[in-house]
C-alpha cells in the first residue's frame, strides 16, 4: 500500500515571494512618498546636514575631540612642568592663555585635560548603555517578576539626584579620574533601562517579531537581531546628550575634588584651583570655566541637532 501524495502549496501568481529573512532593517529602504523615495538614513542625514547650526556644533565637537587627542602634539609645553619664575603670567605669544600658580601654561593643561574629560565621557556611555540597554532589553522582553525587580531598582537609583548620588558614589570609590567615571556611569543607566524598556515594549509585539517567534528563532536571537536594531534611535539620541553631561559633572567631582588629584590638568581641578586667583589673575579662571562651558554647550546643541534629524517636530 503506496503512502499519500502530499501537495505543497504554492505562491499564487503575482503574489511576492517569502523574504529572505525576517529580520527587519534599522533603516529600512523604503520610505513613505513624501520622503520623495529616499530612504530613511538618507531622509534623517539631509535634516541633519540642512540644520547648519546644528552642523556647525557638531564640527566644533569632532575639533574639541581631535585637539585633545593630538594634545601631545599640539601642546606647546608639558603640562607639568613647573616654573616659578612665570608665576601668573597674563596671556601672551609665549604662553596664549597665561600661567597658572605655579607657572605651568594653561593652554597646554586645558589640551591635556580635554583628553581626561573625553576619556571620561568614553567610560561613561560604555557603562551606562551596556548596563541600562541589556537590563531595559531583558526587562521589556521577559517581563513579569525580571521587569518587576528591574523597575524597582532603577527607581531607587532615579530617587535621588544624579550629582549628589556620584557624589555619594564617587566618595566611596575612591577620589580619582577612573572612579568619578564608574560612578557616573552608574548614575545614569537607569535612564538607559527604562528607555530600551519602553522601545522594547513597543517593538515586540509587532507582526514580523511573531513571524521570528513562528518561524522557531530562539529568543535570544529575536531580542538581539530583531528587536535591539529596531529600538537604539532614542538611545543614539541620549548618548550624544549623555557626553556632554558627563563632561559637566566630571568637572564638577573634579572641583569639590572627588575627581581628579593634583597635579592632573582636570578642567574641574583647574576651576578649584584658579577660582582661589579671581582677583590677582581674572584671567586664569575665566579661561578655564569658559572651555567647560563652551564645550558642554557644543556637545548639547550638537546632541539637540541629532535629536531633530531623528526626531523631526510633528513625527
Amino acid at each position: 500500500m503506496t503512502a499519500p501524495l502530499t501537495t505543497v502549496a504554492r505562491p499564487e501568481a503575482g503574489s511576492s515571494p517569502r523574504p529572505r529573512g525576517l529580520r527587519r532593517r534599522l533603516w529600512p529602504r523604503k520610505v513613505s512618498a513624501e520622503a520623495g523615495g529616499r530612504t530613511l538614513l538618507q531622509e534623517k542625514l539631509r535634516r541633519l546636514f540642512r540644520d547648519r547650526y546644528g552642523m556647525a556644533m557638531i564640527a566644533l565637537g569632532g575639533g574639541i575631540v581631535i585637539l585633545s587627542i593630538l594634545a601631545p602634539a599640539l601642546a606647546p609645553y608639558d603640562p607639568l612642568d613647573i616654573d616659578p619664575a612665570k608665576r601668573l603670567l597674563a596671556p601672551s605669544r609665549a604662553h596664549w592663555f597665561g600661567t597658572d600658580d605655579l607657572g605651568r601654561d594653561v593652554f597646554s593643561r586645558i589640551l591635556y585635560g580635554g583628553r581626561i574629560s573625553i576619556r571620561i565621557a568614553v567610560i561613561v556611555v560604555a557603562i551606562s548603555v551596556s548596563i541600562g540597554v541589556t537590563a531595559g532589553a531583558l526587562a521589556g522582553y521577559v517581563g513579569g517578576q525580571w521587569d518587576q525587580l528591574t523597575m524597582r531598582v532603577t527607581d531607587i537609583f532615579l530617587a535621588f539626584p544624579p550629582l549628589i548620588l556620584a557624589m555619594a558614589l564617587s566618595a566611596s570609590l575612591g577620589p580619582s579620574v577612573e572612579n568619578a567615571a564608574i560612578a557616573l556611569g552608574l548614575v545614569w543607566w537607569p535612564s538607559y533601562a527604562r528607555l530600551m524598556r519602553g522601545q522594547v515594549l513597543a517593538v515586540k509585539n509587532e507582526p514580523f517579531i511573531e513571524a521570528c517567534q513562528a518561524a522557531g528563532s530562539s529568543h535570544l536571537r529575536v531580542l538581539w537581531r530583531h528587536i535591539a536594531p529596531n529600538s537604539v534611535d532614542p538611545v543614539l539620541v541620549r548618548i550624544t546628550l549623555t557626553g556632554g553631561n558627563a563632561i559637566l559633572m566630571s568637572a564638577a567631582l573634579g572641583f569639590i575634588g572627588l575627581g581628579a588629584q593634583p597635579p592632573s590638568p582636570e578642567w574641574g581641578l583647574m576651576v578649584s584651583t584658579a577660582r582661589r586667583f579671581l582677583t590677582e589673575a581674572w584671567w586664569y579662571p575665566a579661561i578655564s570655566g569658559s572651555v567647560i562651558f563652551a564645550t558642554v554647550l557644543v556637545f548639547t546643541v550638537a546632541g539637540d541637532a541629532i535629536q531633530d534629524a531623528i526626531y523631526p517636530e510633528g513625527e
